[in-house]
């Protein structure tokens, strides 16, 4: 028998997306309250190359897959949260992701690079460098985290991200998927894309740690070209965490579930209630009555 399917998403904007073993839902608040719902297909490569089920390759299949699926739920929620006359059109949404992309290396990756390399005149060591890198690239994390969270459009966006949680977290507990229910689960989860997040920036300073390269732009591009193999490991981590509850896992998850008091905010009954209809579509069971 094959291993249960584990449910995951994402929050987007005024909604949740829910990922299920053959399709992804997308539930989205309208600006006239109502729930709209939109599913689709979900094919995996690993279906058709089942070598991507290896370790590590599904890591990376998995980064890749939930960036494309994210970025279509962006983009459908994003239309959906406004009136017809403001919806972007594909081409303005897939220049905001390229750019958003763009941005994401150049700050997490590209300046922690260039700062180490103008000041490793003043370190001890090669391997000092490589680790006052990682700590500088993990303080722009969390400083970025701090700072979106100050935003009051990206709080409603992490009312969402907990509601996925509490939902998921009801699902997993098997109880009803209701309103009442949800609302008692915690909005922590160990299979948390923020966690992973944190995961892959630990990682990596575990990992660039023993690469020395001293050309500067040799250094930005191993780091850009490792990014996929820091993913993979990452990916094996946490997919350990989510699948035993012993005090070694609970002990190492815990820093990311701290981390999630950035990215989640307590949700709303109406949060919830799309979060609900995301997982019921995502189920096969339709939207709740």
């Amino acid at each position: 028998m094959g291993e249960e399917f584990r449910y995951g998403g994402q929050a987007v904007i005024e909604g949740v997306m829910m990922r299920g073993p053959k399709s992804m839902a997308i539930a989205v608040r309208r600006p006239d309250g109502e729930i709209v719902v939109h599913e689709e297909p979900v094919n995996s490569a690993a279906q058709r190359f089942p070598f991507l089920r290896l370790p590590l390759l599904r890591g990376m299949l998995a980064l890749v897959e939930s960036l494309s699926l994210g970025i279509s739920a962006l983009m459908y929620s994003a239309n959906q949260s406004v009136p017809d006359d403001e919806q972007l059109t594909k081409g303005e949404m897939t220049l905001t992701t390229l750019v958003g992309v763009v941005l994401a290396v150049v700050i997490f990756v590209v300046l922690p690079t260039l700062v180490t390399h103008w000041v490793k005149g003043w370190a001890p060591g090669s391997l000092v460098v490589n680790v006052v890198e990682g700590l500088m690239r993990f303080g722009v994390f969390i400083a970025y985290l701090v700072g979106i969270s100050l935003m009051k459009e990206i709080q409603r966006v992490f009312q969402y991200h907990g509601a996925e949680h509490k939902v998921i977290n009801t699902y997993e507990a098997g109880d009803p998927l209701t309103v009442e229910y949800c609302r008692r689960h915690s909005r922590e989860h160990k299979r948390c894309g923020t966690s992973f997040l944190l995961y892959v920036v630990v990682i990596s300073i575990i990992v660039f740690s023993f690469i020395n390269v001293h050309n500067v732009w040799l250094r930005i591009i191993s780091r850009i070209a490792l990014l996929p193999v820091v993913a993979g490991v990452s990916y094996e981590v946490i997919r350990l965490l989510g699948r035993y509850d012993n005090k070694l896992t609970l002990v190492i998850s815990r820093p990311g579930m701290w981390l999630q008091g950035l990215t989640t905010r307590e949700p709303d009954d109406s949060q919830l209630e799309v979060a609900i209809a995301a997982l019921q579509t995502a189920r096969g069971c339709g939207q709740p009555g």
